[in-house]
């Protein structure tokens, strides 16, 4: 009989874990809030990298670093097939970028691959060899590839990296394509990424020579995805990235638009600033119609210094985390599931609204040297005001509104950014009615998020902003004039906030931010999350552990029983 009742015991709880079993799990990406949110190079410290919850990187695969003295060589660089597994495994989506050209493929005569303008199944044609080998190698692991980057970068400039006109890269861009298409059918094929400031025009022309081809419409025109790399003034990467989708529609063509690079130069601001952008871009990118979004970079390397002494990891060499780290996480986390955003307010406080489905985050701050005393419509009963390293505590409203106190912005290197941003998450959609006001009418003390722990300065005066109920804009006519040098330094690059006070002087600046609100309120089409364990799972889990319990408990009381009658 002890044999018996056992065998059911372990009947029952093999039952449940089946059951569990049998639920979708998201296979080593438990830690990813949202896998649109990523980090160049995250195979660099993958170990960072799961902690940070990137979904998704890119990678640099150099032409002239695999094959470097000619077609029979294959160098697996920059990582290996073991590492890339290990990416893949933690739920990572690798995008790879193809650049760059060994001398021995370059046309002395025009500086392109040799044979670009061949046949792609022509031996003579060396870019689409190129292409078709890699893109075969790698296809199933990595499926997304980017056709070079920054092609806009004039000759002369130490940052160029094309050497050719726009038709050549139109040219570059359709061998890519159909190669690409035709060894792998499931890739995708990535513009390349545009820094805007060195030919501000570039895109716009390059543009009208695509819908001019007479096979690209036809052809979706050689790309499924527009690529941005913008840095460093979280407003003026919104009024850009707006401006190219604007671009991008008027002349009929319509693709989800990545960033593929952001971050601020910590030549320029504090580590704490550099923090600050991380959650303000996020939003503004989100708000403006980016699809995702990727930092630049996960650590620094010995290579920087010669290349780009910037550090721009969220990691130093040294393994030890920058503030942005935690900054980023908290972000992706209350950014996560997004649908769309606007940007609602941009005075004296700004205020982005991001619509996630059955929840909604509002990410607001001051822009003024001035602390503010904000005043946001509720949408629900209370929320959760997260600061930018991740402490959260929930408010309640007020007559339908949240009272915030917001720190002013840091302007000793010209207001490139706004002060410390507060996001409120509420467990309602975007377009929800404000809730009844509340009863009592004492204004209960306002919530205090102008602190941080690395803060140290604190607001001089709060002007209270009372933040009106988002109401549907018109569309604006005009987009704005870029005349920013591709090197600026921070004071002509100073975004000019607005004063509470009519007598501060303000800093200088070469461009101003426009007023006008570029674009209307995007409304995304969220990519295919992975799936993961929803209520339901916990029921199942619920009702399996009850099974295994009642089963004990049977087994238990016949034990019981059994031992009752030997004793009587």
């Amino acid at each position: 009989m002890r044999t018996k009742h056992t065998s059911i015991f372990l009947i029952v709880a093999l039952l449940a874990v089946a059951v569990l079993s049998s639920q979708p799990l998201t296979a080593g990406a438990a830690g990813i809030p949202d896998h649109r949110f990523g980090v160049v190079e995250a195979y660099a410290a993958p170990a960072a990298a799961n902690s940070l919850g990137a979904g998704w990187e890119r990678v640099t695969f150099e032409w002239s670093r695999i094959q470097p003295n000619g077609p029979d060589e294959w160098n697996v660089l920059p990582l290996s097939d073991r590492a890339l597994a290990g990416e893949l495994a933690q739920g990572r989506q690798v995008v790879g970028l193809l650049i760059t050209m060994p001398a021995w493929a370059i046309d002395p005569g025009t500086g392109l691959p040799q044979g670009l303008h061949l046949p792609i199944d022509d031996p003579g044609n060396l870019w689409a060899n190129f292409v078709r080998t890699i893109v075969s190698r790698y296809a199933g692991r990595v499926d997304h590839w980017v056709v070079w980057n920054e092609p806009e970068i004039p000759q002369g400039s130490p940052d160029a990296t094309w050497p050719g006109s726009i038709p050549d890269f139109l040219q570059l861009l359709r061998v890519a394509y159909f190669v690409s298409k035709g060894t792998n059918p499931n890739a995708v094929v990535h513009l390349a990424a545009i820094s805007h400031y060195h030919d501000p025009d570039w895109f716009n022309r390059f543009l009208d020579t695509l819908v001019a081809d007479p096979g690209a419409a036809a052809n979706s025109y050689y790309f499924d995805i527009a690529s941005l790399n913008l840095y460093h003034e979280p407003e003026k990467i919104y009024d850009i990235t707006a401006h190219y989708v604007r671009m991008l529609h008027g002349k009929g063509v319509h693709k989800p638009l990545w960033i593929t690079e952001t971050n601020a130069y910590l030549s320029r601001v504090s580590l704490e600033q550099q923090a600050i952008f991380m959650v303000q871009a996020f939003s503004l990118q989100i708000a403006a119609g980016a699809s995702r979004i990727a930092v630049y970079k996960m650590i620094d390397t010995e290579t920087d210094q010669a290349a780009d002494p910037e550090p721009f990891g969220l990691v130093r060499a040294d393994g030890s985390r920058r503030p942005a780290f935690t900054a980023y996480r908290t972000a992706a986390t209350h950014l996560s599931g997004f649908r769309g955003g606007s940007f609602e307010r941009r005075d004296n406080v700004a205020v982005v609204v991001i619509d996630r489905g059955s929840r909604t985050t509002t990410v607001v701050w001051a822009r003024t040297p001035e602390g503010q005393l904000a005043e946001i419509p509720a949408r629900s009963t209370r929320a959760l005001a997260v600061d930018v390293w991740g402490s959260a505590r929930y408010i309640y409203p007020q007559g339908g509104y949240y009272v915030i106190q917001l720190g002013g912005a840091d302007c000793s290197e010209g207001c490139v950014l706004g002060g410390p941003p507060t996001m409120l998450v509420e467990d309602a959609p975007s377009g929800s009615d404000a809730p009844p006001p509340a009863a009592s009418p004492t204004r209960p003390a306002a919530a205090d998020t102008s602190g941080s722990p690395q803060s140290t300065a604190s607001p001089t005066r709060q002007t209270s902003t009372r933040i009106p109920f988002p109401t549907r804009r018109a569309t604006p006519t005009h987009y704005p004039t870029w005349t920013r040098t591709p090197t600026p330094t921070p004071e002509a690059t100073a975004t000019e906030l607005p004063s509470a006070t009519p007598t501060r002087t303000p800093g200088p600046t070469n461009t101003p931010a426009p007023t006008a609100i570029p674009l209307p309120t995007p409304t995304l089409s969220p990519e295919p999350q992975p799936q993961r364990r929803t209520a339901g799972t916990v029921w199942i889990a619920a009702a399996a552990a009850a099974l295994v319990a009642g089963s004990t408990a049977v087994v238990v009381g016949l034990r019981r029983r059994r031992r009752a009658g030997r004793a009587r």
